[in-house]
């Protein structure tokens, strides 16, 4: 690490410890040059995937983009702002496990529905005669089919 004051590149670590926010550590430093001191911070890079759409081209995950759909499905259905905020943050920890520099729109679109279909099934149709692209009254039929079915089964 360079001095800030005179340029050298020889600098030593006085002191390490974990910020007060717990998401960096804070390091004193020491210039063996002009022997001033200054502080740093180091923290992790952590990148989320691009996501390759259906059609070949690629864009960085947004999760503003994300909270929309979620929005848009949920529209005037009872499900609080913590919960959509529990599905989110699931999903960016999904999608950061993965470990992957790229995701087919495809399985983020999947991870969505899940997510829908446990917090509210109407959203979950809403998304899926989107998402699916349903094209007549029986895609409809299918999808309640399903999430009746599925329903019945838990507990």
């Amino acid at each position: 690490m360079k001095c800030p004051f005179c340029g050298v590149s020889d600098t030593q670590v006085v002191e390490t410890r974990l910020s007060e926010d717990g998401v960096s550590i804070r390091r004193r430093r020491r210039c063996a040059a002009c022997d001033k001191r200054f502080t740093t911070y180091e923290t992790a890079e952590v990148r989320l995937p691009q996501i390759v759409k259906s059609n070949g081209t690629r864009e960085e995950f947004s999760e503003p983009k994300l909270r929309e759909g979620f929005r848009r499905a949920l529209h005037k259905r009872p499900v609080s702002a913590e919960l959509v905020d529990e599905a989110v943050d699931l999903i960016r920890q999904k999608l950061l496990a993965m470990g992957e520099k790229e995701v087919p729109a495809r399985t983020l679109g999947e991870m969505v529905m899940a997510a829908l279909r446990k917090l509210d099934k109407v959203a979950y149709i809403r998304f899926a005669s989107v998402y699916r692209s349903f094209q007549d009254v029986a895609d409809f039929r299918d999808a309640i089919r399903e999430v009746s079915h599925t329903h019945k089964e838990t507990p």
